[in-house]
């Protein structure tokens, strides 16, 4: 008797799919209040498009500051404001950051110690409230 059997047909090669990542974050009532604000001016849908939008901005933000780029806006009249985020800092090049030698008296040293300690603030003097408003 002689058995049949049958020829295996070879198996399509297996499709590799890749697998999301999943992302749970953690925030305090105002993060998110702010996420949820922020998705709601850019008319986003989803928390996955605005940290997919975040993470593309980063990236760029990343790769400006280790060319050594600032980031920073500009308004309408010119006036800029430069982005400072220490961890951005962190992947920027080594540069030498301005450094200032301030030379305390002893009277100005011994009158920071008295602050530094000082339970409350004291109150304003007038000379700092003219000077606040000038």
């Amino acid at each position: 008797m002689a058995l049949k059997t049958r020829k295996k047909r070879p198996e399509p090669p297996a499709i590799h799919r890749i697998r999301k990542a999943k992302f749970q974050a953690d925030l305090a009532p105002a993060d998110d209040r702010a996420v949820r604000l922020l998705k709601e001016e850019l008319q986003l849908t989803s928390n996955t498009d605005l940290l997919s939008d975040a993470v593309a901005l980063f990236r760029w933000a990343v790769s400006e500051r280790k060319l050594g780029r600032r980031i920073m806006s500009e308004s309408l009249h010119g006036e800029r404001k430069v982005l400072v985020l220490p961890r951005l800092e962190r992947v920027a090049p080594d540069v030498a950051l301005p450094r200032v030698q301030i030379q305390w008296t002893e009277r100005e040293l011994e009158s920071l110690a008295e602050l530094a300690c000082a339970e409350e603030a004291p109150p304003p003097t007038e000379a700092l409230i003219r000077a606040m408003r000038d």
